[in-house]
């Protein structure tokens, strides 16, 4: 009969997740069934930064993979082993953009599920492809693999960062909500610091998650997790527009993990945000060759296209698409940075399809239908855009980006105190959100005028300038629907790829999602 084995041990994700995945590697507290401890040296600190629950290098988590690789030539039954040779291979892809790995990962968790299934307990594998899932952006499957290991062991605390983020990725907060307060429960540290100052912000309580990130940077045990954790700390400080501040966190990063990928790629938007871009372009190279991720081209692209230079960032968009196309051989879904590419320098109709096809997997995240809602407006569907771009900005995370979106929406529907609301809180949340939009959302401030003395527009709500009730969800909804449109339309966006307009009219009823009118095509409609 099997042997109930120690639960396992978790080498925390990389900050930005949301960029390179989450992985998590799974160790055993005995490797395999005969599986001697690796060597003193380089795979056995790897070991023991898992048993920690830290990060390690990734020199040392190659270490390891050689370890197990070699272990498992001679013995090919130990589902242990095949598990933790599993797991370091997602984190290895997630950590230097090798896609490939995760298709070794795949193979290798296989193996260790043949040698002993999941129905007889072997959740360390379960975990693996629950962290593979993942990466690779298919959160239901990650779903069902983390709620299949915390039912067979709910108090092994590693199975909550994986339903953390595939609850992120479904758009189910509260859900991620209750996983993280779990975690804390079961494990402090500072990966369950690190995972709880994400979800904090996006409840959008910014101060606290800044105080957890802080905390977890005071924690980690190693090196590699406290870089790590610095970067989160430094994307915090980008998002709430400090780019100074942003600044001060990546260089201790990159002064205790030279060439750090993510810390190069976030110095990089808050250096073009300061006015540094030779500086930020310098930063972009190093991060694509370190970590080629579809996203740092895109942002990189961006930055040259808004320096003029057309002919650098065509180049960079070609890089995303090949990075893109590769990694979907390797079972990884990109359509989101696709769709994002597509919508602002392709065609419209492309990022649809793409994003539609997310929605109906379940995709729901806010992240999703800001990009569907920016997709429909791109292509001149505003009236269906505007519920996406609200259920984008009503579930707390105070995105610049997502606020600029609504605005832009709600000015081309003649909504105008709204959309004035709105790019102007897209402005104050960051400044310099965008190399390419922030001085377009300047221009559409400047288009939209003034209010009228003697108090805003009717149809625009007034709110507090913080927190997730600012005016987003308040007053009354058939208010909101209803209200009239004060003031003559402003110029029509030179920009915007649409037929012309009729004279603004949206009915009362697609104030909300699933409402009349649009409902073929609002986000609940189409559950």
């Amino acid at each position: 009969m099997k042997t109930e084995r120690v639960p396992q041990i978790v080498l925390g994700a990389g900050a930005g997740a949301v960029l390179a995945g989450a992985a998590v590697l799974f160790v055993p507290a005995g490797l395999g069934a005969d599986a001697p401890a690796p060597a003193p040296g380089a795979a056995a600190r790897a070991v023991s930064a898992a048993h920690a629950g830290a990060q390690a290098s990734l020199p040392e988590l190659a270490a390891l993979i050689g370890d197990r690789e070699k272990w498992l030539r001679a013995h090919p039954g130990d589902d242990a082993s095949w598990a933790v040779l599993g797991g370091a291979y997602v984190e290895r892809g997630a950590r230097n953009g090798d896609t490939a790995s995760y298709v070794r990962a795949e193979k290798a968790l296989k193996r260790s599920l043949a040698a002993w299934p999941a129905r007889r307990g072997n959740v360390d594998a379960q975990l693996g492809m629950g962290a593979l899932a993942n990466a690779r952006g298919d959160f239901r499957a990650a779903r069902t693999w983390g709620e299949a290991a915390r039912k067979s062991s709910p108090r092994r605390w590693q199975a909550y960062p994986v339903l953390i983020d595939a609850y992120n990725g479904l758009g189910d907060y509260v859900s991620a909500g209750r996983a993280m307060e779990r975690l804390r429960a079961l494990r402090g540290g500072a990966p369950a610091l690190s995972r709880a100052a994400m979800v904090y912000r996006d409840r959008g309580w910014r101060e606290d998650a800044s105080a957890l990130a802080y905390d977890a940077v005071a924690l980690a045990a190693t090196p590699a997790e406290k870089a790590a954790c610095l970067v989160r700390l430094g994307d915090l400080a980008w998002e709430r527009g400090e780019p100074a501040e942003a600044v001060a966190s990546y260089a201790p990063a990159l002064g205790l993990v030279p060439g750090h990928a993510p810390a190069l790629a976030g110095r990089a938007r808050a250096l073009a945000a300061l006015g540094r871009t030779d500086e930020a372009l310098r930063d972009y190279g190093a991060a694509l060759e370190a970590l080629p991720l579809p996203q740092y081209a895109l942002e990189a692209g961006e930055l040259y296209e808004s320096l003029g230079l057309d002919g650098d960032a065509h180049t960079q968009y070609q890089v995303l698409r090949v990075r893109a196309t590769e990694a979907g051989v390797h079972g990884v879904n990109g359509a989101l940075v696709l769709a994002r590419y597509e919508a602002d320098h392709g065609s419209p109709d492309a990022a649809l399809r793409l994003l539609r096809a997310e929605w109906a997997k379940g995709h729901r995240s806010v992240h999703v239908a800001d990009a569907l809602g920016w997709a429909l407006y791109r292509a001149g569907r505003a009236e269906e855009a505007l519920p996406y771009a609200r259920r984008a900005t009503e579930q707390g995370l105070r995105s610049a980006l997502f606020a600029y979106h609504r605005g832009r929406i709600e000015q081309e529907l003649g909504e105008y105190g709204p959309a004035r609301r709105h790019i102007e809180e897209a402005l104050r949340i960051n400044p310099a959100f965008s190399p390419l939009l922030a001085p377009k959302a300047r221009r559409a401030l400047a288009s939209l005028g003034e209010p009228p003395e003697g108090g805003s527009e009717v149809g625009s709500e007034d709110g507090p300038e913080d927190g997730p009730e600012d005016g987003y969800a308040s007053g009354d909804p058939q208010r909101r629907a209803g209200a009239s449109r004060a003031g003559s339309p402003p110029p029509r966006d030179p920009e915007h790829r649409g037929p012309e307009p009729r004279k603004p009219r949206r009915p009362a009823a697609t104030a909300t999602p699933g409402a009349s009118a649009s409902a073929s095509r609002s986000p609940e409609a189409e559950r």
